[in-house]
């Protein structure tokens, strides 16, 4: 199992273990092969990894697994909610496959469960698939009544399966919300960063859909106010992690330094 104290490769050699389960040749002859949120794949492994009363083969379990429900509800979210009257025949086929392709990666995860008899883990992920529609449900049904509770949907929908996961392996809840921070500003720095490049805003596209009158301007600058905060949020709360979580702070520590090194250097190239 690998480490997040190890080289990076280790991290590329369990994203190509995933990317081999999900290898299918019919649906990517019509799909883009499916990506999945390399920073999700890192923090969860690092929960995982410091686990010490796990053994490595069910460190690489549990982390494979996580992420195939992971995969499978990303894919379901590509599947666009409500039909286009003008969509060609190639789109309605790429709409199917979707769905298919989500409920195949997620038959994926039962299936290795099943074979290593973890029902109690199956049991954690399946709540957690459960909770993830449950907010999506609310989206859907623009049952988000501001802004700021629209941010809170996205930040459960985002961290669910993790703190599920450690819930499950930690029973302990006191970093759910450090973690679900974490995603968020991971988030959306990469997504105001492709906003300011190329005027892509995904998230935007997502609240414009709840609030049609939203003002584009105003909700960047919203976003950036709000990535400021959770980020001092984020230092705050890894000051007063308990000692056992040390290799949490240090993992979140030195993700940020990588991360502020990456914008500088975009920067001075710009």
């Amino acid at each position: 199992m690998i480490s997040l104290n190890t080289s990076v490769t280790d991290i590329d050699n369990l994203a190509g273990l995933l990317e081999d389960k999900i290898h299918h040749k019919y649906l990517e002859k019509y799909l883009k092969k499916p990506k999945f949120d390399k920073e999700k794949l890192r923090i969860l492994t690092s929960l995982v990894d410091h686990k010490v009363s796990l053994n490595p083969i069910q460190k690489e379990q549990y982390v494979i697994t996580a992420m195939l429900v992971q995969i499978a509800l990303d894919t379901h979210e590509l599947v666009p909610a409500r039909n286009d009257t003008d969509e060609t025949k190639e789109d309605k086929l790429a709409k199917q496959l979707r769905v298919l392709a989500g409920d195949y990666y997620s038959g994926l995860y039962y299936l290795f469960l099943s074979e290593i008899e973890d029902f109690d883990f199956i049991h954690t992920l399946a709540t957690s698939i459960k909770k993830i529609n449950e907010y999506k449900i609310q989206l859907y049904y623009k049952e988000v009544e501001s802004l700021a509770e629209f941010i809170d949907v996205i930040k459960k929908i985002d961290s669910t399966v993790i703190t599920h996961v450690t819930q499950h392996i930690y029973d302990d809840s006191s970093i759910h919300e450090l973690i679900a921070d974490w995603l968020l500003t991971d988030r959306l720095t990469a997504e105001l960063s492709e906003a300011k490049n190329n005027g892509i805003f995904p998230l935007y596209e997502k609240w414009l859909d709840i609030d049609q009158n939203s003002n584009y301007t105003s909700f960047l600058t919203k976003m950036n106010v709000l990535n400021q905060e959770t980020k001092a949020k984020i230092n705050s709360s890894i000051s007063m992690l308990p000692e056992k979580y040390l290799f949490l702070k240090n993992y979140v520590i030195n993700r940020t330094d990588e991360m502020e090194f990456h914008h500088s250097s975009i920067v001075e190239e710009g």
